[in-house]
């Protein structure tokens, strides 16, 4: 069956459907991992979006449930070059197809990924839709609807929509116990700190600080997590009054960005974003360039975070944006790229080394006692 992507320029790509039939519309951006389809897809970040591959072949290696970063896909939809039918993995459980059907998710393969990538690259993120139900070169009228609709469309809401409603608890034997912000978090976040020893408690992004307190945790994680960081006007005074107690603090992506809004810095939207395996981001120092992997649209203008507060400690090797931050006020660090990072690079997972041992200090004992 063809499809065809619509985007708000009003060009139109045609390709052949994959996963759900019907429309769908969403902001178009690109990610360049040539590994961790799988990750990509059920990555909360993604809320609201319609992910690009840039590399040609996706779904060599099949669906394997024990990968995934959370139960579902987020994404509005799906755009790949070549979509594999026939998976090579002992770990394999399904195709990409029927993982998209699973999921009601709308895709579409045989398009020119990379020429759409140069696309958004040159113009800017833009909206646009997926669909099988007419053909938007012939039938002016209904492209015209679709397009009132892909122009009029915007991601909000983003974190409460993905964010858990219910306390929940792992390894609850651990030796620290973490509290775990969720504002869309991946589950490697919280296999990272279960393989350092912690108790993790995943607690719903709209918990009041008196809330996340009362459990007593010895460390606070602000997880990834879609959407505009300015928008979580609560969220982000929350924050600022559970640092003001002095727990030793680590967060990570949108973690990092509503962090810096508590701090007094800002946010803007990035042209086309940072998304893939493959970002290099270079210390402070200037000693050593990491490549890490990321997911992000909007970035903190470092320049912007008060002096007397903290100050810029990891940047874009690329284009000299922030990618993380060191505060005096607070115990606290975060970064806008992934440590945890599963199905790319493991450069940066030291950071979750660098958090336990704050925590260890703020008790008082050592990391390894």
């Amino acid at each position: 069956m063809n499809a065809y992507l619509l985007l708000s320029n009003g060009m139109v790509l045609q390709g052949e459907s994959i996963g759900c039939t019907g429309t769908t519309v969403g902001e178009v951006v690109f990610a360049t991992g040539m590994v961790g389809f799988q990750e990509t897809l059920t990555d909360p970040s993604y809320y609201g979006q319609i992910i690009t591959q840039t590399y040609p072949l996706i779904g060599n290696y099949g669906m394997n449930s024990q990968d995934y970063e959370s139960p579902k896909i987020w994404a509005k939809g799906y755009i790949v070059r070549e979509a594999c039918k026939t998976p090579s993995n002992f770990r394999c459980e399904k195709t990409l197809d029927a993982f998209l059907k699973e999921n009601n998710t709308i895709g579409i393969e045989g398009v020119d990924t990379r020429r759409l990538t140069r696309i958004i690259r040159e113009k800017g993120v833009m909206n646009g839709a997926i669909t099988t139900e007419f053909d938007p070169q012939g039938e002016s009228e209904r492209k015209t609807a679709l397009l009132a609709e892909i122009n009029a469309y915007a991601v909000v809401n983003a974190v409460k929509a993905v964010s858990c409603t219910e306390m929940r608890t792992y390894n609850p034997g651990g030796k620290y116990h973490v509290a775990l912000m969720d504002y869309g978090c991946k589950a490697n976040i919280v296999r990272c700190l279960e393989k350092r020893g912690c108790r993790v408690t995943v607690m719903p992004g709209t918990a009041t600080p008196e809330e996340v307190m009362a459990i007593h945790p010895d460390g606070l994680m602000l997880s990834n997590g879609p959407g505009d960081p300015a928008e979580n006007t609560q969220i982000i005074a929350n924050i600022a009054k559970m640092l003001d107690t002095g727990i030793p603090t680590f967060g990570i992506c949108l973690g990092h960005q509503l962090t810096a809004l508590a701090a007094g810095a800002k946010t803007c939207k990035l042209k086309y974003g940072h998304r893939g395996g493959n970002q290099p981001v270079t210390h402070e120092s200037g000693a050593r360039t990491y490549i890490t992997s990321q997911n992000h649209g909007y970035a903190v203008m470092g320049e912007t975070l008060p002096e007397s507060v903290g100050h810029v400690s990891y940047v874009n090797a690329n284009d000299k944006t922030c990618e993380g931050m060191d505060y005096t006020r607070w115990n606290c660090k975060t970064v806008q790229f992934h440590p945890e990072a599963s199905g790319g690079p493991k450069d940066c997972e030291f950071l979750f080394d660098e958090f336990i041992s704050r925590i260890a200090a703020a008790k008082g004992v050592t990391p390894d006692a």
